[in-house]
C-alpha cells in the first residue's frame, strides 16, 4: 500500500480492505498513554502481543489487560478476560479495534526500541552530520 493515500472514498476503501498484512500492522497503531507519551516522546506505535492496554471506548470501556491476540485480517485484537458467552455456554474472545484502546505498558524488544527511538519527537532535525545552511 502506498504511503501517500488516496482522497477518493472508493480508492481508500479499496486500499484499507485489500491491505498486506504489513500494511495492516501499522493500521492497526495504537495511542500511548500519557505517561509512556511522556516516556518516549511518541503519540502511537503498532499494537502487538504482549502489550498492555485499556480500553477507552464502547461497552468495554475502563477494562486493562494482556494482548492475547492481533488479527490482522479482521483489523481486531483480543485483550485477556475480555470475553462473552455463546449460546452454548463456550467462552469466546471478543475483538476490539486497537483504534478503542491506549497502551498502558509496552512489550520492549531491541526492535521496539529502536522504533521508538526512530519516531522520538525530541530529536528531530537534529540529525548528526545534516546541516540545512545554504538550501534553497
Amino acid at each position: 500500500m502506498k504511503q501517500t493515500g488516496a482522497s477518493s472514498r472508493r480508492k481508500s476503501r479499496k486500499a484499507h480492505f485489500t491491505a498486506d498484512s504489513s500494511s495492516r500492522r501499522k493500521i492497526m497503531s495504537t495511542s500511548l498513554s500519557k505517561e509512556l507519551q511522556a516516556k518516549y516522546n511518541v503519540r502511537s506505535i503498532p499494537v502487538r502481543k504482549d502489550d498492555e492496554v485499556m480500553v477507552v471506548r464502547g461497552i468495554y470501556k475502563n477494562r486493562e489487560g494482556k494482548v492475547t491476540a492481533c488479527y490482522r485480517g479482521k483489523y481486531v485484537i483480543n485483550v485477556e478476560r475480555i470475553t462473552r458467552d455463546k449460546a452454548n455456554g463456550a467462552q469466546v474472545n471478543v475483538g476490539l479495534q486497537p483504534s478503542n484502546c491506549i497502551i498502558t505498558k509496552l512489550k520492549l524488544d531491541k526492535d521496539r526500541k529502536a522504533i521508538l527511538d526512530r519516531k522520538d519527537r525530541s530529536n528531530t532535525g537534529s540529525v548528526e552530520g545534516t546541516s540545512l545552511a545554504g538550501v534553497d
